[in-house]
């Protein structure tokens, strides 16, 4: 796709680096500028993105229908590597201070783009917070690194394809209605992760149960307060086909999830409690295992030191993402061959993907033989 056609699609233009966001600035970009050549630098640009869900997003503690998003592209010598920040309220971000990060950001000081050590760090010492506007300058390098090379980064990394695990495909909290509606729709996939946390869980679960026998996973999103009450839930759940239980306490919590996690029947992973590399160690014995996602995690390049570190503290590994259009969960799946377990649906609740990527078949996470991320802007 020609870049013109490109921003088109997206319905702004694309944001010059050093301009500050505005529909306006952005209407001001022309040609001439689209067409100047990179002359051996590494040019960022980037345009605001509204996803619209295909069902509100209902959680223990909030709900919503729309997510916001900011795309990313970075250019050098011909190539485009593109990126995303998606912004889930918990996270504390916005398409204002992601914009604002972004916007300082000077990659042309940077003459080789293969330098992601530096450059990624320098990045991150902008700001101590802003992680989903980091993630989408890993994402965007790793695509533009990818495709300079050739390869996808699954084989730069050196990992087997066909390891990919099933996706599990997200029931979130509903009427008994909407319950079944999303059980419906979620014929092909053979893992279902269940939102949970309030008073009608089990009568969820329930729901699900008198319609199939798939496995679940069940998510709580620090829904329980009782370490009690988590206890008795999880051992009941055991009983019927699931897999394990993710963040079900406060993330504040951590003595009562120790202790839980001593006595619980299944794998106590962690999500909201869990953010970058440093928190792995504090964690070992207090969870079994970690969520990572790339827009928590500042992106793939430190995904992946996640991976070997809690690999060596002998802990579970899950890759999942946020409600996000292919381009992240592609590049997540990039790192799905290491992992235990994958939640990668983010795309499917959304109405409104922008890029063709990755595919499940017959539930499995399968990756794209095309070089960097393996996306395709549409």
């Amino acid at each position: 796709m020609k870049r013109r056609q490109f921003i088109t699609a997206m319905g702004l233009g694309a944001l010059a680096l050093a301009t500050p966001f505005s529909l306006s600035s952005a209407e001001r970009l022309t040609d001439k500028w689209l067409s100047q050549p990179s002359s051996g630098k590494m040019r960022l640009s980037f345009t605001p993105y509204e996803l619209q869900l295909r069902h509100a997003f209902n959680l223990a503690k909030s709900s919503r229908t729309t997510t916001p998003d900011v795309l990313v592209r970075i250019e050098y010598e011909g190539f485009t590597g593109y990126g995303e920040a998606s912004m889930p309220p918990y996270l504390g971000e916005s398409i204002d201070s992601v914009c604002r990060f972004l916007s300082k950001v000077d990659l042309s000081q940077f003459s080789d783009p293969f330098r992601l050590e530096d450059i990624l760090a320098y990045v991150d010492s902008i700001d101590k917070d802003n992680r989903t506007a980091k993630a989408s300058i890993d994402i965007a390098l790793h695509d533009l690194l990818g495709k300079i090379m050739g390869q996808p980064w699954y084989k730069i990394w050196g990992l087997n394809p066909e390891r990919t695990p099933l996706t599990s495909f997200t029931i979130g909290i509903d009427t008994e209605e909407v319950v079944r509606q999303k059980v419906e729709e979620a014929h092909p996939y053979k893992v279902l992760k269940v939102k949970m946390g309030l008073d009608n869980d089990r009568a969820t679960i329930e729901t699900i149960r008198s319609m199939t026998d798939r496995p679940i996973c069940v998510d709580v999103n620090q829904g329980w307060d009782s370490k009690e009450h988590a206890l008795e839930m999880i051992h009941w759940l055991k009983e019927r086909g699931c897999l394990f239980v993710e963040q079900p306490m406060p993330k504040e919590m951590i003595d009562e999830t120790a202790w839980l996690r001593e006595r619980s029947p299944l794998p106590i992973i962690a999500d909201e409690a869990f953010q970058r590399l440093p928190d792995i160690t504090r964690f070992k014995g207090v969870y079994d295992g970690i969520n990572i996602k790339l827009m928590k995690s500042t992106g793939m390049h430190e995904a992946y030191k996640m991976i070997t570190l809690a690999r060596a503290l002998d802990m579970k590994v899950m890759i999942g993402c946020m409600t996000e259009t292919s381009c992240a969960v592609t590049a997540a799946a990039q790192l799905s061959p290491l992992v235990d377990w994958a939640d990668l649906d983010g795309n499917l609740l959304i109405s409104n993907d922008c890029f063709d990527g990755l595919k499940i078949v017959e539930g499995k996470v399968t990756l794209p033989d095309a070089p960097g991320i393996g996306v395709t802007p549409l």
